[in-house]
């Protein structure tokens, strides 16, 4: 069984997917960091030589091509689902669940590691909130498409894990 974590930055995906993979037994993919090994460079460096679409498309053909394990959780860039026909595809290949936290609880999280996120490191608390308000709105038709929707807030692995087991 494949397992897609699917949400904004910051609400977990990668987190509470390797706790998730522990608990299951399960291998554990971060979609961002495949995404890196195949490119040679930071996600960072590659979006600045190519732009959004660019690595857009490398990031669809990364999530498309990939050699997943047969049992694993996959921890998806937070745009992953947004693009192309991506939503679709992972649907049709395993469980989606998306993490859903409100713009404040992201840009709370956020706000420690906003140097290492390019589109965020100048921004307020304020401009943060409204920035992560307005691409959840864009996102949110994409997300509302996942097979399960939990609050990231107190999501545990071990409520996931149950969630997922009840689903089987």
């Amino acid at each position: 069984m494949k397992i897609f974590l699917i949400g904004f930055m910051g609400c977990g995906k990668s987190t509470i997917g390797k706790r998730l993979a522990t608990k299951l037994g399960y291998d554990f993919v971060d979609l961002d960091h495949q995404i890196e090994r195949l490119a040679g460079m930071p996600i960072t460096e590659y979006f600045a030589a190519n732009g959004e679409s660019g690595f857009r498309i490398f990031e669809s053909k990364t999530l498309k091509d990939f050699s997943y394990p047969d049992n694993c959780v996959v921890a998806t860039g937070g745009g992953a689902p947004c693009y192309f026909d991506n939503m679709q595809w992972i649907n049709d290949h395993g469980i989606s669940i998306y993490i859903e936290m409100t713009p404040a609880a992201l840009a709370k999280r956020l706000e420690s590691g906003k140097d290492k996120r390019p589109l965020l490191k100048d921004m307020n608390e304020e401009e943060l909130i409204t920035f992560i308000s307005h691409k959840l709105e864009e996102r949110n038709p994409f997300y509302q498409q996942a097979h399960k929707i939990v609050n990231g807030i107190s999501l545990t692995p071990d409520a996931l894990r149950v969630l997922i087991l009840s689903e089987v």
